[in-house]
């Protein structure tokens, strides 16, 4: 099933986001490899696609696991987790309609 990951930024994340960046890419190119995810990417603080140094407020994954507790376990494993950038994770079934 699919489950969307929600990951709100602390305030002024931007460089702790941009040095655990890479780490937390590896783990979603796993995925990736594994055909697992529907959707990822940041959420720009700003309406601009390139924020600058107004940074991220969040990120949003979408990604197929076994269960809510397996995409549960999952979130609370990434890097931007363990490194601060989240003050908060939701994890949420989500049922693809469209496309």
């Amino acid at each position: 099933m699919w489950y969307v990951i929600i990951g709100k930024d602390i305030e002024d994340s931007l460089q702790l986001r941009m040095k655990t960046r890479d780490s937390h890419l590896a783990r979603l190119n796993d995925l990736t490899d594994q055909g697992r995810i529907l959707v990822a990417g940041p959420i720009p603080a700003i309406d601009n696609e390139d924020p600058g140094e107004a940074g991220f407020s969040g990120s949003i994954i979408i990604a197929e696991f076994k269960s809510l507790q397996d995409a549960e376990d999952w979130a609370n494993q990434d890097p931007y987790v363990k490194a601060g950038v989240f003050s908060e994770i939701t994890v949420k079934p989500f049922k693809k309609v469209l496309p």
